[in-house]
């Protein structure tokens, strides 16, 4: 009994992470079409999630010592290199467009496994790879010659790339005797990652007046501070923590699952709130996506430990990727922090 209980409390957390992050982007567009720079949206969400993670990574400090590698690239890549591409990407294309192309992630790390690990993959694996492919290309609409900004899909594909990352190094001393915590590594994540946006979005030049002001949400006007703090609190904090918690009592594997939702999340969302319609074919080709990166996700070779970036002691994760993106998205090893 105790065990279901926590089984059901872990996929409860999964899903409230999923819905979290999903609603990053519907709440970032309009504080980007109403004058903020996206880098600038980006600086705001990764600092004002760094401050609040303050206390956590005090009480973490002997990372600094035993992991800078790993936080270095955690920041530079799952927190600043993703939240940067894909908040750029959806200043050009649809939300919903931008998280599915940053779901073809799983399908390239197998990539990365393939010819850069030289590992084997399955053919269920390779499958998956063309699913998500074949499901990208009817979400773009390739036969009508790409309806969408080519720049934007290019931001999104590098947020993709930078979810890869995330997925590579939600492995990385797992399997040791005094592994990393995994929201020590959210929280230096997050650190560095501000002052990576710090030096590249350079917020001094920052119109402050909006965030004063209102955007506007599809024909409503929503003060512009409130939709930071739910960027902030709802779509950066409590994504990751009840992400990274939901991984300590779920598998990789079904973390994972659910953490494919955020796509569907944000794709609703962005229907609802910001009237991005999306046709039948790139319904169809959405779900495709989903579909292939879940296979890609769950066939992929694993080394013997599975765990997430931190070696939790009861799950196995990007976000992402997610991963992703996400995305920790996000337990560490399958969610997207975006």
């Amino acid at each position: 009994m105790h065990a279901s209980q926590g089984r059901s409390a872990g996929l409860g957390l999964a899903l409230a992470s999923a819905f979290a992050f999903g609603g990053s982007g519907v709440a970032a567009k309009p504080l980007i079409e109403a004058g903020l720079d996206p880098l600038h949206v980006v600086w705001l969400r990764v600092a004002g999630a760094a401050l609040v993670m303050l206390p956590v990574a005090w009480r973490h400090r002997d990372l600094l010592r035993r992991k800078p590698g790993l936080l270095l690239g955690f920041g530079l890549l799952a927190v600043a290199g993703v939240q940067a591409f894909y908040f750029a990407s959806i200043s050009r294309i649809p939300v919903g467009v931008a998280l599915l192309i940053e779901y073809l992630a799983p399908a390239l790390v197998l990539g990365w496994v393939r010819f850069v690990q030289r590992r084997p993959v399955t053919r269920a694996a390779a499958l998956g790879v063309v699913l998500a492919v074949g499901g990208l290309a009817c979400v773009v609409q390739v036969w009508s010659g790409l309806s969408f900004d080519l720049l934007g899909l290019l931001l999104a594909l590098a947020a993709a790339c930078c979810q890869v990352g995330y997925f590579v190094l939600s492995d990385q001393g797992s399997d040791e005797a005094e592994p990393a915590d995994p929201l020590g590594v959210i929280a230096y994540g997050l650190l560095i990652g501000a002052l990576v946006l710090t030096v590249v979005a350079r917020p001094w030049g920052m119109d402050t007046d909006v965030l004063a002001g209102t955007a506007d949400l599809d024909g409503t006007s929503v003060p512009a501070w409130l939709l930071l703090g739910w960027i902030i609190l709802i779509a950066t904090v409590l994504a990751y923590v009840t992400g990274v918690v939901s991984v300590r009592r779920l598998s990789p594997q079904v973390a994972g699952v659910v953490a494919c939702l955020e796509a569907v999340v944000a794709t609703v969302l962005a229907w609802v709130l910001l009237g991005e319609h999306l046709e039948a074919p790139q319904l169809i080709g959405g779900a495709l996506v989903l579909v292939g990166a879940f296979i890609a996700q769950s066939t992929a070779p694993k080394p013997a430990s599975e765990g997430p970036v931190a070696g939790s002691d009861g799950g196995g994760g990007g976000g992402a990727p997610v991963a992703g993106h996400g995305e920790a998205k996000e337990e560490l090893s399958g969610g997207r922090p975006s």
